[in-house]
């Protein structure tokens, strides 16, 4: 009895081995398919926040016709069959750094007046065709300029200003305006927009670590809150910004030593971006996409993840040794000591070569 007993208890406690066995199976499976749902829903909640992120204008709709011609498209880069192949033509792209103080992290980071935004930076980023070399051209914020008629929001027009300071086109008249005066003066169609603000390159900064810059004299600037001694130093996204920012502490304090600043500025952070391993860290990956797309204003050709993307990967041969930057020729203003314009024939020369 007892022995039939036992081979019955045996046979019992093997089916219930196995129900169970099937039970954590059925149960990993379910927790599997969970894993996954989440998984996609994840990234596909990443991707809609990181698109969202983006803000952007219609230039080529408020400027229409009246423009510089486009550079001549020359045939995409190879591609495999299931992929559409990449862009390899010239581009120009308008960069402004925009000192807005709207929203809590830009008014902590900028000090000054609390209303209006201004383009302290402006850069003109010429990228020669098969995107392995560019050139990055800056244009003083006190250079004055023949600010042509913009469009304004409203269906109305400006009026055409002479003389008048350059960076006050974007104060009046916002992207729009800045890229019709970048296009009037030099004579070069913008292909894209590009707009970062005092938080979104703090954050950017930070992001990839900080950058290395090196500073040949004391800089002492209370104004930009930034005190560095002469040297290397590796900056967070804060003391960057403030480097980026500062022109009193320096030189003759005026607007052409705070270039030289950004300048270099520029070239370290893409040194620091192609040397942090991106792709390997999902983590950094979104920290570092999330700090551009949320303070990024582009032209409706840039408004969305994929074409920037796109764009980035068209970009992958470029490296920052292949980045030269000078600043547009210019010389001390006739009407004003402490004003400059363009010096001719120096840039027209650099404009068209750009074209």
């Amino acid at each position: 009895m007892s022995g039939t007993g036992g081979r019955g208890e045996g046979h019992e406690g093997i089916a219930g081995h196995g129900g169970r066995r099937r039970g954590l199976l059925k149960a990993a499976g379910v927790a599997l398919a969970g894993v996954l749902v989440l998984s996609a829903a994840g990234a596909g909640w990443v991707y809609w926040h990181l698109n969202h992120n983006i803000r952007s204008v219609d230039i080529n709709g408020a400027l229409g016709d009246d423009r510089p011609p486009r550079a001549v498209p020359t045939p995409a880069g190879s591609a495999s069959a299931s992929a559409a192949p990449l862009p390899s033509g010239s581009l120009n792209i308008l960069v402004l750094g925009s000192d807005s103080r709207s929203g809590k992290a830009n008014a902590a980071l900028g000090g000054g007046d609390s209303t209006g935004a201004r383009s302290d930076t402006a850069m003109v980023v010429h990228i020669d065709e098969g995107r392995t070399r560019a050139t990055v051209v800056s244009i003083p914020r006190d250079t004055l300029v023949t600010r042509p008629s913009c469009p304004t929001p409203s269906g109305g027009t400006t009026s055409v200003a002479y003389g008048t300071m350059f960076n006050s086109a974007y104060s009046l008249g916002g992207p729009v305006c800045a890229v019709k005066t970048v296009e009037s003066l030099t004579g070069v169609r913008m292909d894209h927009y590009l707009e970062i603000d005092f938080s979104g390159f703090a954050k950017l900064v930070d992001a990839v670590g900080g950058v290395t810059v090196t500073t040949d004299e004391d800089i002492d600037d209370d104004q930009s809150h930034l005190h560095l001694k002469a040297g290397t130093h590796l900056l967070d996204g804060t003391h960057a910004l403030a480097l980026a920012r500062t022109r009193h502490g320096i030189g003759d304090g005026s607007d052409l030593g705070r270039i030289g600043l950004q300048q270099k500025l520029v070239k370290a952070l893409l040194e620091q971006i192609s040397s942090t391993s991106l792709l390997t860290s999902p983590a950094k990956l979104y920290q570092v996409a999330d700090a551009v797309t949320g303070s990024l204003t582009t032209d409706t050709g840039l408004d969305s993840l994929g074409e920037l993307t796109k764009l980035g990967q068209s970009l992958r041969s470029l490296s920052a040794d292949r980045v030269r930057t000078v600043m547009m020729p210019v010389t001390t203003a006739p009407s004003d000591a402490n004003r400059v314009v363009a010096r001719e024939p120096a840039a027209g020369e650099l404009w068209a070569s750009l074209k």
